[in-house]
C-alpha cells in the first residue's frame, strides 16, 4: 500500500511540474480557468469494481468521475493529449493502414505482426499482475479506464512501433540509423509521459513496458524474415491466422469483474487476423500492389505525390469506417438474434459468447478491407 501511495505522490509531482492541478489545491488560484472532466459516465466499463490486489482496491471511486482540474501550462496538456491519442484506437485505424497504402508493404507486415504480439502479452501480463493504476487524489486522472496498471500497453505499443519502422525502413531509406532511433525515441518518449501527465500508470508501469516490449523484439527480430516469408506462402497462413487469435481470446485470462482489456485485446487481434488473411491472399492472386518507391519521388512532382497519398488516405479510412459500422451492426444483430438477449444490454455485450465474436468479425473485417478492398478501390480510381 505504501509504494503505490508513493509512486501515485511522484505521478502527482509530475503533473504539478507541467502545470496540472486539482481544483482543490493551493495551485489553483482564483483567476485560474478550471476545468470539469465527467470521465467516468454512467454506464460506462469504468464504474464497475475491479478485484483487489494484495488488498489494495485498484477500482476507480465514485467522486474521481467528474474531477475538476485546473490547467497552468496548456503546451504541456495539448502536447500530452495528443501524445495519449498515439497509443488509442485512432492511431492504430490510420497509421498502419497508412504504411501498407504509401509506404511500404514489407514494412507494414512487420509492425502489424509486432503490434498484435506485443499488445496481447501486455495485456495478458496486466491482467494476471493485478497492480493497481495510481490511486487519485493525489493523482489527477484526465481518462478513467477500469483496468490495471503493469505494464503500459501505451508504452508497450509506442516502442514497438516506433522502432520496428525505424529496424524495418533503415535499408530502405536515406538516413542515418542514429537519426532513426533519435525519432522512435522522441515518439516512445512522448507517449510515455503522456501515460504519467494524464494519471493513467505510474513511472514503473511505463518503464516496465517499454523494457518488456525492447525485449519482445530483440528476441523476435531473428525470426521477422522467417515469419514474414510463411505469413505470405504457407497455406495453412488464413487458417491459424483466424484459429490461433480466436483460442487466445477465448481462453483469455478471467476476473472477478469486468475489464475493458478482453474487448482490447480481441479487437487488436481480429484486426492483424483479418490483416494478414489479406496480406496472404494477395500475395497468392497477385493483388494489386503498391510501389516501394511511393514517398520517395524526387522534388518536383512532390505536390502531385502528396495529392495521391491524400487521395489514398481518405478513401481508404472512409472505406474502414464504413466497414466498421456496418459490421459491428450486423454481428451484434446476429449474435443477439442467435442468443435471444437485448442488442441494447451493455452487460449483455460484454458477455464472453458475444463480445469476443462480435469484436472480432468488426476488426478482421476492418484489417482485410484495408490489406484487400481498399487497394482494388485504388486501382480502381486509378491511385496505383
Amino acid at each position: 500500500m505504501a509504494q503505490v501511495l508513493r509512486s501515485s505522490q511522484l505521478v502527482a509531482r509530475f503533473q504539478r511540474c507541467c502545470g496540472l492541478f486539482p481544483a482543490a489545491e493551493e495551485g489553483a488560484g482564483d483567476g485560474d480557468h478550471v476545468l470539469a472532466r465527467d470521465t467516468c459516465p454512467r454506464g460506462s466499463p469504468a464504474r464497475q469494481r475491479l478485484p483487489e490486489a494484495n488488498g489494495v482496491k485498484s477500482s476507480p471511486q465514485p467522486q474521481d468521475c467528474a474531477q475538476k482540474y485546473v490547467v497552468k501550462n496548456y503546451f504541456y496538456y495539448y502536447l500530452f493529449k495528443f501524445s495519449s491519442a498515439l497509443g488509442e484506437e485512432i492511431f492504430y485505424i490510420t497509421f498502419l493502414p497508412f504504411t501498407y497504402w504509401n509506404i511500404n508493404h514489407d514494412v507494414s507486415r512487420r509492425l502489424v505482426m509486432m503490434w498484435c504480439i506485443v499488445m496481447y502479452i501486455g495485456q495478458v501480463i496486466k491482467d494476471i499482475l493485478k497492480w493497481p493504476r495510481p490511486h487519485s487524489p493525489p493523482v489527477v486522472k484526465l481518462e478513467m479506464r477500469a483496468e490495471y496498471g503493469m505494464p503500459s500497453t501505451h508504452a508497450m505499443a509506442a516502442t514497438s512501433i516506433s522502432f520496428t519502422y525505424c529496424i524495418a525502413t533503415i535499408n530502405q531509406n536515406k538516413y542515418s540509423l542514429v537519426l532513426g532511433l533519435m525519432a522512435a525515441f522522441v515518439f516512445s518518449t512522448l507517449v510515455c509521459l503522456s501515460r504519467l501527465y494524464t494519471g493513467m500508470h505510474t513511472v514503473l508501469d511505463v518503464i516496465g513496458g517499454t523494457l518488456i516490449s525492447a525485449a519482445l523484439i530483440v528476441l523476435t527480430y531473428p525470426a521477422w524474415d522467417i515469419i514474414d516469408h510463411l505469413m505470405l506462402t504457407s497455406p495453412f497462413c488464413p487458417i491459424l491466422s483466424i484459429v490461433v487469435p480466436l483460442l487466445l481470446c477465448y481462453n483469455y485470462p478471467k476476473l472477478e469483474d469486468y475489464s475493458p482489456t478482453r474487448a482490447d485485446t480481441t479487437t487488436v487481434l481480429g484486426a492483424g487476423a483479418g490483416a494478414t488473411t489479406g496480406f496472404w491472399l494477395n500475395n497468392l492472386y497477385e493483388a494489386p500492389n503498391y510501389p516501394n518507391e511511393s514517398l520517395h519521388l524526387s522534388l518536383p512532382p512532390i505536390t502531385e505525390m502528396m495529392m495521391v497519398v491524400l487521395a489514398k488516405f481518405l478513401v481508404g479510412i472512409f472505406i474502414l469506417l464504413v466497414t466498421r459500422y456496418f459490421i459491428k451492426g450486423l454481428a451484434l444483430r446476429v449474435l443477439c438474434s442467435k442468443y435471444q438477449v437485448s442488442l441494447n444490454d451493455l452487460k449483455v455485450r460484454r458477455r464472453l459468447e458475444i463480445e469476443v465474436p462480435y469484436k472480432f468479425i468488426t476488426y478482421f473485417s476492418v484489417g482485410f478491407s484495408a490489406t484487400v478492398l481498399v487497394p482494388l478501390v485504388h486501382e480502381l480510381l486509378g491511385l496505383i
